[in-house]
């Protein structure tokens, strides 16, 4: 069953409670997103590390082939 986009901003919400989140659904389809997340505790962090913090806050939807969450391209920056 395809996660929602609220779920997804859910759960990053839950790691990043003051964050700019925005989710976009990139098919159509429920399976393939896209996440925009900005927050001040990116700031001093490379986006790799920041790109971390955020798949771990959704690592249980994202795990083996029964994982709800499929595809996410994932952009993260502190705010300006």
């Amino acid at each position: 069953m395809p996660i929602e986009a609220q779920d997804i901003e859910h759960l990053i919400r839950k790691a990043f409670p003051d964050a700019q989140i925005t989710i976009t659904d990139l098919a159509g389809d429920g399976n393939h997103w896209a996440a925009e997340v900005i927050d001040e505790s990116f700031r001093g962090k490379n986006r790799v590390q920041q790109q971390r913090a955020v798949y771990a806050a959704l690592k249980d939807q994202m795990e083996g082939s029964n994982g709800a969450l499929h595809a996410l391209a994932l952009t993260t920056k502190a705010p300006a």
